[in-house]
């Protein structure tokens, strides 16, 4: 599943359709869709405008207008596994390498929107795991990772006694923070993934807000969070970047989970 940064990129090519009358929905695909029956979308945009574009954590959606002005329904697009939005020769996020190249197949275009002036917003998807929805519920998710204040972050992350990685992938604590950014920003902070919350000071909640707000712009700037610092070297036999210590790997909430042996023990 994506994360905050590949999702971000996204709401990135999502702004630049902003404004643009819809002429046309291409909403065939019934799976991706759901509950939505086809034509139900088209009937709900057509002649209408996307007029803010917006993320929280992983969930991106687009306010919308009627064509007589009136607020419209909000089009909720999440990404799945491999999904991107293309517009106007921009993708987002980037799609995987192996398919980089390669003949695409028109199948894979799992929904559309066509402007008066000619210029398509597709979402591309391989794997038919994203989903376009119209009104999609936030009531579950906490603040977005990349915009929660430092007070609030310490409040809601060290609240309890789960290993501090299995709160970091609590979604309704804070919304955008996957398996590979929890990594990251734990080997950034050089805390240890399985350690209690209830044991961090208040300079160890600090000190992993700062990476993670660090991770995150980097991850954004470089295309995604694949392109993190210690990512590369989650595998076995590799070595922490930053002290040459072997990585280590457990299971930590759930997650298959790398860590510098020696910094995060």
């Amino acid at each position: 599943m994506p994360e905050l940064p590949e999702v971000e990129l996204a709401r990135q090519v999502l702004a630049d359709a902003i404004g643009r009358e819809i002429r046309d929905v291409d909403d065939h695909d019934d799976w991706v869709c759901r509950p939505h029956a086809p034509g139900d979308l088209a009937a709900a945009l057509r002649g209408g405008r996307l007029t803010e574009a917006h993320r929280r954590g992983k969930t991106l959606w687009c306010e919308t207008e009627g064509g007589d002005g009136r607020p419209g329904p909000n089009l909720g697009l999440h990404l799945g596994m491999a999904g991107q939005l293309r517009f106007g020769g921009r993708s987002g996020p980037p799609g995987p390498k192996r398919f980089r190249g390669r003949e695409e197949k028109p199948e894979w275009f799992r929904f559309g929107l066509t402007f008066a002036d000619g210029e398509q917003l597709r979402l591309f998807d391989t794997r038919r795991l994203s989903r376009v929805r119209l009104d999609p519920d936030l009531d579950a998710l906490g603040p977005d990772a990349g915009e929660v204040s430092r007070a609030d972050f310490r409040a809601r992350v060290g609240r309890g006694r789960a290993p501090v990685k299995a709160r970091l992938l609590d979604q309704s604590v804070l919304a955008g923070i996957g398996n590979l950014l929890a990594d990251e920003t734990l080997w950034q902070a050089a805390v240890s993934p399985s350690r209690p919350v209830n044991e961090l000071a208040d300079d160890d909640l600090t000190n992993l807000h700062k990476a993670l707000r660090k991770a995150l712009r980097a991850a954004i700037k470089h295309g995604g969070v694949h392109t993190g610092e210690i990512i590369g070297h989650r595998r076995t036999g590799d070595h922490c970047p930053r002290c040459g210590a072997e990585m280590a790997h457990g299971t930590v909430g759930g997650r298959s989970t790398w860590w510098c042996a020696k910094e995060q023990a």
